[in-house]
């Protein structure tokens, strides 16, 4: 290698992309958009399916960041600093998620393994549902490499969108956490929530607000129950999660050391779940549970028996 080629490989900011489905595809847009890496490349079983979506995104490159985007085979993820795992199955009408994870569990026994070949030391973000039981599944097949999931990071934003919207205030000003599962069992922390640096209860009367345990339910029931929501008006979610990945992956790529509920292995409740992590260059720096109130704590271990349970289908211990 030259020295022109070492210093241009130093300079290349890479992220593989492993199913260029509709998640896979919508999250390379978002990073080509938000100018998150210097080069991108999809990779997928279906390679007219990769090559054509490649090309599509790079269509749109030189009117953002001119960020390189090309598809090719497992090999073509060579250097990648962070490699996205979008590929599996959907979750049909009426299939049950046990079904889902057998599926995807034979699938990213198929996948995990060449990824670990052909990108040695690159970050794992796991996007593919049931997202929390193959993110145990991915650790157990790529032991040497840092493995994170998207885990509740969406989930953590519906609830912040929607806090904000009966607020009245940007979004950004709303901090709130969404724990435990990517799913049904998934646990809002009430009571670290805030508006504005104040509780949400002290926000909404300091404005005049109603906060009532029905309204709280109405969020409650909006976040955990949104994705079910747009699928069925659209039959698939992928805007809101091809953000949240993106934004995950330039917390790692830039070392932001960012606060973010990714799910990741919990050794004390034995299988990986979402709580606050700090997320930087190596994966995930450290882990910082919030104060939570006794039913929080209760809800929180039920959520976990419920991964646990679907870790235990996967014939993983520990």
């Amino acid at each position: 290698m030259s020295e022109i080629d070492a210093v241009l490989e130093l300079a290349t900011v890479k992220v593989g992309v492993v199913g260029a489905g509709l998640v896979g595809a919508t999250a390379a847009y978002a990073m080509t958009l938000r100018d998150s890496c210097s080069e991108i490349v999809l990779v997928d079983q279906d390679e007219s399916r990769a090559r054509a979506e490649a090309q599509d995104i790079a269509h749109a490159a030189p009117i953002s960041h001119g960020v390189r985007v090309s598809s090719g085979d497992y090999a073509a993820l060579k250097g990648s600093r962070l490699v996205l795992i979008a590929a599996g199955a959907n979750q049909k009408p009426g299939e049950g998620r046990t079904e889902l994870l057998e599926k995807n569990a034979e699938i990213f026994r198929q996948v995990i393994p060449q990824v670990a070949q052909h990108a040695p030391g690159a970050v794992l973000l796991i996007a593919t549902n049931p997202v929390d039981a193959l993110t145990d599944l991915a650790v157990h097949l790529a032991p040497e490499h840092a493995v994170m999931g998207s885990g509740t990071v969406l989930d953590s934003a519906r609830l912040r969108w929607l806090i904000a919207q009966h607020a009245g205030v940007d979004a950004t000003n709303v901090h709130g956490y969404v724990l435990g599962e990517h799913g049904d069992s998934e646990v809002i922390a009430w009571s670290s929530a805030t508006v504005a640096g104040l509780p949400v209860a002290e926000f909404m009367a300091a404005r005049g607000l109603p906060w009532t345990p029905e309204i709280r339910a109405g969020i409650e029931a909006g976040t955990r129950d949104a994705a079910a929501s747009i699928i069925g008006g659209k039959r698939a979610t992928y805007y809101g999660i091809g953000a949240a990945l993106a934004r995950i992956a330039e917390r790692v790529l830039g070392d932001r050391r960012a606060v973010l509920t990714v799910s990741a292995p919990t050794p004390e409740y034995g299988v990986s779940l979402s709580i606050p992590r700090i997320v930087a260059a190596g994966g995930i720096e450290a882990s910082v549970m919030p104060k939570l109130t006794e039913d929080e704590k209760a809800a929180l271990e039920r959520s976990a028996a419920v991964l646990r349970a679907a870790k235990a289908k996967l014939g993983l211990t520990g």
